[in-house]
Parts: C-alpha cells; structure tokens; sequence
C-alpha cells in the first residue's frame, strides 16, 4: 500500500483554508474601518502552515469519513486561525518579544504601528467568537466555550505569562505546563472542535484531546530544537532568540537529543490515539509527524 502523501494534502487543504479565510475577511469587511481591516488582512493572510485550522478540518473529516463538511466545521477552522494570528500580532509587538520579521516580511507594528497591531489583534480575537457563534446550531455554543478556554487565562494566555515570568525555573516540569498551554492548548482545542462540529462521540473526542496534548508539546519541541538548528531564511523569522534572551527551552534543559526524542515519543503517543479513527496511515498520523519533521 502506498504512503499518504502529505505534501499534496497540505497544498490542497492550506489553499483551503486560504480561500477560507478570504471569504470570512471578505464577509467582515463591510463594517469594518478600512485600516483596520488592511492591518487584520495583512497578517492573518500572511501565509502559514495553518495547521491548526487542518487539523480541526482532518478531524471532522474523520468522523464524517469524507472531505465535505459542513459551514460550521469551516468557522471553527478559521476562527482557530483567527486566534493565533492575533497571538502573533501580540507577541511581536515591542512589550512582549519585539520582533521585527515574521513569516518573512515586517510585524504588524512595524507597518501599521502598535496601536493599530494592538486594535487588529484585538479584533481577530474577538470577531474569532463571531464566527462561531453565527449559526443556529446548539452546539455552536460548546464550541466557543472550547476555543475561549484553549485561548484565554487557563489556555494560551496563561501560558504566555509563564513564558514571560522573570522567575521562571529551569524545570522540565515548568517548561512542559508552559507549553500545554501557551502552544498545545489552542492546537487541541482545534482537533476536539473538529471532532464535536462533526457531531462525534465521547470516544472520538477523547481520542482527539490525547492526540492533540501530544502533538502540541511535539510542535513546541521541535520550534525549541528549530531555534538552534534552524536558519532565518526557512524560518522567516530570527533564529537564537531563545539563547541570546537566555530563555530556557527543551533544548537548553534536556539538551537537543533528548528533546528530539521525547518528541518522538509524543508523535507516537498521538499516532497510537488515532488508530481507530484512522485504521490506515492518513492525514492525522502524517500531521503528527510533521510537527517535527518540518524544517519551519
């Protein structure tokens, strides 16, 4: 049996999800100031892996057993995408990483100036809920809750503080919480919202939630292992900003073979979770895979 072929379901859903992402934008734009809608368009059609927006359309696609899904699965894919722009608009702007380049071109402060990133982000972040509270179905309202909570305080927010904490401990421990929620809570939360959109049971959606756990810790380890090993130009972004802040990262703490293979592990533990959603190799084991086998 052939192999799943990953680089062409990757081109076929990521240009998916970027026509997407221009429809929603397109339908938004009516209301919005037009500035503010160029600053959101600016970098949430910046380009990307989306991979949280695929992983909640390959879930939902597991349940359904087929590629068409409804509207609502899609809302959830972009408001996912919708959020963690507006985390990266955030996190580049000069009080929290300062950063200039970002997928390859100039942060959104640095040509629309903070004000107008903050305002963006701000926007992205809210108008996320819109997109998933618009339609009559009940469990629309399940669904925001799980994208408010991988997102906020206890999820991605949360997360962030730790990441910036003065104090912060060179403790695997510490490191791991951190990440489950900073990085891995809102990937989760794209793998069970696909799974509830798609109307799955109480076995799918665990399934999604240890797979999700495992591949968002991976994801996060193999950023942390790409920020030594990696270079500017694939990443579009600086590399050995960690090291130079003097940051402690997977790498710095367990050092860089370790790391790579509790990795390993996690991409295994997400793979094995899946099995009777995908009894044969498909989209679900090639994305846990590739959250550490990319090169950006």
């Amino acid at each position: 049996m052939p192999s799943f072929d990953l680089d062409s379901y990757l081109q076929t859903q990521v240009e998916r999800v970027e026509q997407l992402l221009r429809s929603r934008s397109d339908e938004m734009g009516v209301q919005v100031p037009p500035r503010l809608l160029e600053s959101m368009r600016y970098s949430l059609l910046a380009g990307g892996k989306r991979l949280r927006p695929v992983l909640c359309l390959a879930f939902a696609e597991a349940v359904l057993k087929q590629s068409n899904v409804p509207r609502m699965v899609e809302d959830c894919a972009c408001a996912l995408e919708f959020i963690h722009t507006y985390s990266l608009v955030h996190d580049d702007l000069p009080s929290m990483d300062n950063d200039d380049m970002r997928r390859g071109r100039p942060t959104n402060h640095k040509v629309y100036g903070e004000a107008m990133a903050i305002l963006a982000g701000d926007s992205l972040l809210t108008d996320a809920f819109a997109l998933v509270a618009g339609g009559p179905e009940p469990v629309r309202g399940v669904l925001c809750r799980e994208l408010a909570v991988a997102s906020g305080s206890s999820g991605m927010v949360g997360g962030q503080v730790l990441d910036i904490a003065e104090d912060r401990p060179a403790h695997i421990d510490y490191l791991t919480r951190m990440h489950r929620l900073k990085t891995g809570a809102l990937i989760r939360a794209a793998c069970r919202m696909g799974v509830l959109a798609a109307g799955g049971d109480a076995d799918a959606l665990a399934r999604a939630d240890v797979y999700g756990d495992s591949v968002g810790l991976a994801f996060q380890i193999a950023d942390d292992v790409l920020d030594v090993t990696g270079d500017a130009s694939s990443m579009g972004k600086p590399v050995g900003a960690d090291a130079a802040a003097g940051r402690f990262t997977f790498p710095a703490v367990l050092g860089l073979e370790e790391s790579k293979q509790l990795a390993a592990r996690k991409v295994a533990e997400a793979i094995d979770a899946v099995k009777t959603l995908e009894p044969h190799d498909g989209p679900l084991a090639a994305l846990a895979r590739y959250s550490v086998e990319r090169r950006s």
